[in-house]
């Protein structure tokens, strides 16, 4: 049987009405077209608490952060779409990195959740960058705990008239280049892992 990309989609935002949340369903319907499962997540759904060295050391890594790290687990790419908070990512995002970035156990291979996965990043923004400032933070933590990203991102700006009401990009370009983010990240899976 041939081998089907799995991929995990989300966004780093809670927002019930997130631009990112609509604009990595974009990216997640390219992916599907080419052959990947993917599945996606909304980070609303597992709640955590901020990383707290002392809460973990008292009550261990939180029922929702174990789960998030099998998700994670299950998975061989990551499509994100990052909102841009301050120039940066949102907290919620960072928030649930660090917390998946942890070891349950001493002998857990380190950063398990996130060595050898490939990532698609974007971002929509209601500013004239589209959250492209975010990006640049969002590429480094992810580079630097073992994750390959593509090089290849999209940033859409005025994402507040970007959305039709089913959600998806007005503009046939984004759409297709958001879309083409999920091909490319299937295709990339494909060869590597195939």
């Amino acid at each position: 049987m041939a081998y089907q990309p799995r991929i995990l989609a989300f966004a780093g935002s809670t927002r019930r009405d997130s631009y990112n949340k609509k604009l990595v369903k974009v990216a997640a319907a390219g992916a599907r077209a080419a052959g990947a499962e993917v599945t996606y997540l909304d980070l609303r759904d597992l709640p955590l608490p901020l990383f707290d060295l002392d809460l973990e050391a008292a009550e261990g890594m939180p029922a929702n952060a174990r789960r998030l790290k099998e998700l994670m687990s299950q998975h061989d790419g990551l499509l994100i779409a990052s909102p841009e908070y301050n120039s940066s990512i949102s907290g919620v995002l960072k928030n649930a990195i660090d917390w998946m970035s942890r070891r349950e156990t001493p002998d857990e291979r380190p950063l398990v959740a996130f060595a050898g996965k490939v990532a698609a990043i974007m971002a929509a923004s209601p500013g004239a960058l589209g959250g492209l400032r975010g990006l640049v933070h969002l590429r480094a933590i992810l580079g630097n705990i073992k994750v390959i990203v593509l090089p290849d991102q999209v940033a859409v700006p005025k994402a507040n008239e970007a959305f039709d009401e089913a959600g998806s990009l007005k503009d046939p370009g984004q759409r297709e280049s958001v879309e083409g983010l999920g091909r490319t990240l299937a295709g990339v899976l494909a060869k590597l892992k195939g």
